[in-house]
């Protein structure tokens, strides 16, 4: 058999592996939330706090959309054309045309043009959050903190361009079966490292102080058969407003988090409201979920990238002999661009029934429906979510149920409804 033959091949398991995996994981069955519980919740909401929740989103929508819109215009340009093989070139010229220079150098030029072309509308939704009350960050702060995530993203996007060009260098017909274990191995390790290394890198966590809210949460995972490393705080106001807690890491690094701003916002029956839903994340593995289908997923994409490498057309646009090439970093940037937008609204759907598992978790963890609704109310409000979205913008892009399907949740809880 061919490389290319036994790549088809291990696709197609992939695939299968994949489609068992996430029939199996995803819980597709949510709890009800009915549509009548939905719009009486909404009634419930004060209407200028809807309204400026509504608009809050309507002034965000055009930078956002825009960003997403000139985003894959600027990947295509970089892709199917010859000017990403030209930047990458031009990079590698002042090496000597050296290969790695070409994939580690090159690679990074060609990503730094795409966000450096988007950064307007970056600055656009800092100042709308900033006239909202949601963002305590000054320009200054707000920049060192974009610059913090480009050199975070330059590591990893580094150590993946290096690795993965490296293969296709010295293994230029079987890289797509070693690119696709490297794949999977990062997202695993990925997985294990950024909740160690990069959350400090944004964050400042102090342990809890000791007191009752510590007690309960801690009482709280013991109970659910979730054990926490310990109870942090993360110093969130020094650059929103807005509340949330998590459970962070796997194994041994699994920890509570904590937002200050929900400390001084919420009562502590919600900040455990909230805590429970996070664990829920925990209980469930869907962390470990997550990273499997990442894992699977990113080693299937690889595969299909090295198949999609053999359409001429697509190589003749980029001015490339081989997709394996560095001098084809951009093509497989809009690739990668197309591939994320087509499948964003299957893993938003994915999203919100995990999510919708969670909240269920929670009121069954807390027997206390009333007060994960006053938590939803809460947090709708304190982070000006849109209470209701339009049906399309949920569809396309909402991760979460949105609050009206939270708070119809807990309602049919409390009637006894699963």
């Amino acid at each position: 058999m061919t490389s290319r033959a036994w790549a088809t091949g291990t696709l197609v398991v992939l695939l299968v592996l994949l489609a068992v995996f996430a029939a199996v994981t995803i819980p597709w069955h949510r709890p009800p939330a009915p549509r009548a519980d939905q719009l009486a919740a909404l009634g419930s909401l004060p209407a200028d706090k809807v309204a400026r929740a509504r608009q809050f989103h309507a002034e965000l929508r055009p930078g956002s959309y825009g960003a997403m819109a000139i985003g894959l215009l600027v990947a295509l340009v970089l892709g199917l054309t010859p000017l990403g093989a030209w930047i990458v070139t031009q990079v590698g010229r002042a090496f000597g045309g050296n290969w790695v220079a070409e994939a580690l150098l090159g690679g990074l030029a060609v990503v730094l043009v795409a966000e450096v072309i988007t950064l307007p509308f970056a600055a656009w939704r800092h100042v709308v959050v900033v006239r909202y009350g949601i963002s305590t960050q000054s320009w200054g702060a707000w920049s060192v903190d974009l610059l913090k995530s480009w050199a975070v993203g330059a590591v990893i996007g580094g150590v993946a361009l290096l690795g993965f060009y490296t293969i296709t260098h010295f293994a230029p017909r079987w890289w797509w079966a070693f690119g696709a274990a490297g794949a999977a191995g990062l997202v695993v390790l990925l997985s294990f490292v950024l909740p160690v290394l990069v959350e400090p890198v944004f964050n400042k966590f102090t342990p809890m102080a000791d007191g009752p809210l510590r007690t309960e949460l801690i009482a709280l995972a013991d109970r659910d058969g979730v054990p926490v490393r310990d109870v942090l705080v993360a110093d969130a106001s020094r650059r929103t407003r807005a509340v949330n807690a998590y459970v962070s890491g796997l194994g041994p690094t699994r920890r509570i988090v904590v937002y200050d701003t929900m400390l001084t916002e919420a009562t502590p029956d919600e900040v455990v409201s909230v805590v429970a839903h996070e664990l829920g994340h925990a209980k469930d593995n869907d962390v470990l979920i997550g990273t499997i289908l990442g894992a699977l997923g990113t080693a299937a994409a690889v595969i299909a990238l090295f198949l999609l490498g053999s359409w001429s057309g697509l190589l003749r646009l980029a001015d490339v002999d081989s997709i394996g090439s560095p001098r084809a970093i951009g093509l497989m940037l809009a690739v990668v661009t197309v591939a994320g937008l087509v499948a964003g609204p299957a893993q938003a759907y994915v999203s919100r029934r995990i999510e919708a598992r969670a909240d269920e978790h929670a009121l069954t963890l807390t027997g206390d429906p009333e007060t994960f609704e006053a938590m939803q109310r809460r947090l709708g409000t304190v982070n000006l979510s849109d209470p209701d979205p339009p049906t399309w913008e949920y569809v396309i892009s909402a991760s979460h149920p949105s609050t009206v399907e939270r708070m119809a949740a807990a309602r049919a809880y409390a009637r006894g409804e699963r």
